[in-house]
C-alpha cells in the first residue's frame, strides 16, 4: 500500500495536475475583488466568501473532480497499465482506494488555496476582524466533504473508460445544469454536482445552502451518495476485465 501511494505521488508530481489546483481559487478570488462589500464589520468576510462560492462551487469545483479522476486514471489507460499495476502484489480494491485518495487530496489542496485567496482578499481590502474562522472553515470543509460523492462516481466512470476526454465531456454535461437545478429546493440537494455549493454557500448557524437545507439532511444525503458511489466503483472495478 505504502509503494503504491509512492508510486501515484510520483506519477503526479511533476504534472500540471497541481497547477490546475489554483485555477478555480484564483477566478474566484477576481469575483470577490469586483463584488466586494467593504463594510466595517466580519460580515464582509462571509459576504466575499459566498460571493466566491457561487462560481468555485457550482462549476469549477464539480468540474475539477472529473478532471482529478481522469488524470490519475491516465497513465494506466496508456500502454497497458493497468496490467502492469495489477501484476503487482496489491488488491483490486487497494488500487481503486489508493487513486481515490488522491483525488480528494488534490481537492483538499484546491480548497485549502481557496481559503488562501478569500484570508488575503480579506487582509488587501482591510476586512474588519476578528475573522470568522468557524464559518469559513465549514464552508471550505463542507466543500471538500460534499464532493466526495462525485469524486467517487467520477474514478468509477474514469476507471471504466479509456478514453480521457469521454469522463470530463460527461462531468460537463452534468455539471453545466447546475445553473438550473440549485434553485431547486426539491432536487439541489440529491443531485451530487450541486452539492458542493450547498454545503459551501453560509447559511444559517445549522444549516447550509441557499435554501438553508438542514446540515443532517444534506450531508446524509452526501454520506449516503459516497457509500453508494464508492461501492459501485469498488465492485465494478474488480469484477472488469483488464
Amino acid at each position: 500500500m505504502v509503494a503504491m501511494i509512492r508510486s501515484e505521488w510520483l506519477k503526479l508530481r511533476k504534472t500540471v495536475i497541481w497547477m490546475l489546483a489554483a485555477v478555480s481559487p484564483i477566478l474566484a478570488a477576481v469575483i470577490g475583488v469586483l463584488d466586494v462589500d467593504r463594510t466595517q464589520d466580519s460580515s464582509a468576510w462571509v459576504y466575499a466568501l459566498s460571493m466566491m462560492s457561487v462560481l468555485h462551487a457550482m462549476l469549477f469545483l464539480p468540474l475539477l473532480t472529473g478532471v482529478y479522476a481522469a488524470l490519475v486514471c491516465r497513465y494506466e489507460h496508456i500502454g497497458g497499465g493497468w496490467k502492469m499495476m495489477l501484476a503487482l502484489p496489491v488488491t483490486r480494491s487497494q488500487v481503486f482506494l489508493v487513486k481515490f485518495g488522491f483525488v480528494v487530496l488534490l481537492l483538499a489542496v484546491t480548497q485549502i488555496i481557496f481559503l488562501a485567496a478569500l484570508l488575503l482578499i480579506g487582509l488587501a481590502l482591510g476586512f474588519a476582524f476578528p475573522i470568522p474562522w468557524a464559518e469559513l472553515l465549514r464552508s471550505v470543509a463542507g466543500g471538500l466533504l460534499a464532493c466526495l460523492p462525485l469524486a467517487a462516481l467520477q474514478l468509477g466512470v474514469s476507471t471504466a473508460w479509456s478514453s480521457f476526454g469521454a469522463p470530463l465531456a460527461v462531468n460537463v454535461i452534468f455539471t453545466l445544469p447546475n445553473l438550473l437545478i440549485v434553485n431547486s429546493e426539491d432536487y439541489a440537494p440529491y443531485y451530487p454536482w450541486a452539492q458542493p455549493m450547498l454545503a459551501m454557500v453560509p447559511g444559517g448557524p445549522d444549516s447550509y445552502g441557499a435554501f438553508n437545507v438542514s446540515a443532517e439532511s444534506l450531508f446524509g444525503i452526501i454520506l449516503g451518495g459516497f457509500v453508494l458511489f464508492i461501492v459501485s466503483g469498488l465492485l465494478y472495478f474488480s469484477k472488469k476485465a483488464i
